[in-house]
């Protein structure tokens, strides 16, 4: 039996197709369309996910897309007209692409896939409990989901027992904790859907010194974590922006303007909203655990991506272990809703082994014979190595503080790069995080990066006592690990803490000593489980810096072209492509270009 997940139309559309009960694909439309967060119909992704299946639409036993229109259609109605007449230009703004599209999806879903047979529908938190629970090691957990809205849903709690979820309590629309950080994420100058990560690193650069006026104005948490926004400071409801000018006053002023300089002041909004974030999920997760009895824990959502909250979540809730859906945002939802028909809708039993989801390695892959055929008709310069010559040649790069490309098997279906489209770089290097930021990726100087560390030697380098493969749990640097700080670099305040080499990792070590880690497992990759251990035999160190392989306002590269074109922009040193290393020194000249970055603002 297949089924095939979609979600999509409001941002990360996505399609993941589930074959008698096995993930055999997914992807987002971003990847294939080259257009970041991309909302449209995933057809590219469903093609993709069919080729992979080795099927035809007619073959589908099931579409199933992740959330209901028509209620999520009801509840805009219901809001425009509780806010009337002051939202009327958002009214006439989303009405065309409702009355075109998204109400008729299944009209869309039968044209664009040319497909005759059933089309289901899921609640849009369903879809993400599903994709918490389901691909998740435990045979019953607690669940729990955080996003900015699905139809009326914004938080849902609940038990997953064998083949089945339940939701037990949600918080509705307009009582957001996504919504929250969003508003935070646009009044910081920051694009509300892509930046909050951004507004997280940003976070330790500041002084939670607004917390008590969130706290106390914004938002009412109660001690099980249930809480309430005051509207009377947001305009989300009714208009095209976050928030009003009684948020403005409340801290001091106007949202700063996109691409204007970073004060202190978004450093500290930063750090208190993250705080306040961070409070809320801590008291859930409590009172989910008093609630339910469960041991583990698992989320999904887009909140859920927020790493440093995870992280906490891990260390400081009365739960044995967590587990986070690695693909957590709207394009998990298409992975939730097929695995929710197949579980619960058509009651197949389901085996929990933690392995289902196949590290999230779920998008193409591209054959040795398909990348050389493009390398030779590009007349592109190559060397070809077997696997063990390949990773002893980039390991050695990159103990040299070469900056490599890294594009080998199939995509990671999520936010992350994970070792398969991946830029790697020496973290040792105390120069290496401001070189990836400035002349790799083109983006802000406080970005921080990840490590990659060989999953045995994880624990000797950070304050972690289990795997972290998907990059979604930050914790601290080991003590022994850390620099002994003159008292100037110890008082550093704002971006000046970025000069501070704080570790013997400095380029993957944040400014309050912690990191965003992902293990590797030898099962999950063999061949980046190799490169690094590689590199520790040369270096002594098992761990290097794994940024995605892309630049600000792209999405992460998928073809052989994409990571060609992507390399020769920037000022990576290297590209392993398959079993082909490219010198951007041998290359030919690249057209100067660099007008393509005006599209992309830093925001």
């Amino acid at each position: 039996m297949h089924i095939l997940g979609l979600s999509g139309f409001y941002h990360d559309s996505a399609a993941a197709l589930v074959s008698d009960g096995e993930i055999v694909a997914a992807a987002q439309e971003e990847r294939f369309s080259r257009r970041k967060h991309d909302p449209d119909f995933p057809a590219a992704a469903a093609e993709y996910c069919l080729h992979e299946g080795g099927i035809s639409a007619e073959e589908l036993d099931y579409v199933v897309f992740y959330d209901k229109p028509f209620v999520k259609f009801e509840r805009m109605m219901t809001t425009y007209l509780a806010v009337a007449p002051r939202g009327i230009r958002s009214f006439f703004v989303q009405m065309p692409f409702w009355l075109k599209e998204k109400l008729f999806v299944q009209n869309i879903i039968r044209k664009r896939l040319e497909y005759d047979g059933p089309v289901l529908y899921t609640m849009h938190h369903q879809a993400h409990a599903a994709a918490a629970f389901f691909p998740s090691p435990f045979d019953e957990a607690a669940f729990l989901t955080l996003d900015g809205v699905g139809e009326w849903a914004t938080s849902t709690y609940g038990v997953g027992r064998g083949n089945k979820v339940e939701i037990l309590k949600q918080i509705n629309f307009p009582h957001s904790l996504g919504l929250l950080y969003s508003a935070f994420t646009y009044f910081t100058g920051f694009k509300v859907n892509s930046g909050e990560y951004k507004l997280m690193g940003l976070a330790p650069y500041g002084t939670p010194k607004y917390t008590a006026a969130i706290l106390e104005h914004l938002i009412d948490v109660k001690e099980d974590g249930s809480f309430r926004l005051n509207m009377e400071y947001f305009d989300y409801c009714g208009g095209l922006r976050m928030t009003n000018e009684r948020f403005a006053e409340l801290f001091g002023g106007p949202a700063r303007p996109q691409e204007t300089e970073i004060t202190q002041r978004e450093m500290d909004l930063a750090a208190s909203v993250q705080t306040v974030t961070e409070e809320v999920i801590l008291r859930m997760a409590r009172a989910i655990y008093n609630h339910t009895g469960m041991r583990h824990l698992t989320l999904a959502g887009g909140v859920a991506l927020n790493c440093v909250a995870n992280g906490r979540v891990l260390r400081e809730s009365p739960f044995d272990d967590i587990w986070i859906q690695p693909s957590a945002g709207d394009a998990g939802g298409a992975l939730g809703a097929a695995l929710f028909a197949w579980h619960q809708l058509l009651d197949n039993e389901r085996h929990a082994d933690g392995r289902c989801q196949r590290a999230s390695y779920l998008g193409p892959h591209f054959p040795d014979d398909a990348i050389e055929a493009y390398l030779e008709e590009e007349r592109i310069h190559y060397e070809r190595f077997d696997e063990e010559a390949l990773c002893e040649n980039v390991a050695r790069l990159l103990a040299m503080g070469k900056v490599v490309g890294w594009f080998q098997g199939r995509m990671e279906f999520g936010p992350r790069a994970l070792g398969a489209r991946s830029i790697l770089g020496d973290a040792r290097s105390p120069a290496m995080q401001s070189l990836l930021n400035r002349k790799i990726k083109f983006r802000e100087s406080f970005r921080p990066f990840a490590p990659s560390v060989l999953a045995e030697y994880a624990d000797q380098y950070f304050n972690l006592d289990r795997q972290s493969p998907y990059m979604l749990l930050v914790a601290p640097v080991q003590g022994e690990r850390l620099a002994a700080l003159e008292e100037n670099e110890a008082n550093a305040e704002g971006f000046d803490k970025l000069r501070v080499a704080r570790s013997e990792i400095p380029a993957v070590t944040h400014v309050d000593n912690s990191a965003r880690i992902q293990t590797v497992d030898k099962r999950d990759n063999p061949l980046y489980h190799r490169l690094l251990a590689r590199f520790r035999e040369l270096t002594g160190c098992p761990v290097i810096i794994n940024t995605s392989f892309n630049v600000r306002g792209e999405p992460i590269v998928c073809a052989p072209k994409d990571a060609y074109t992507c390399f020769m922009r920037t000022q990576m040193d290297y590209l392993a492509m398959g079993p082909f290393l490219l010198d951007k020194a041998l290359q030919q000249e690249w057209p100067q270009d660099d007008a393509w970055r005006e599209d992309y603002p830093l925001d």
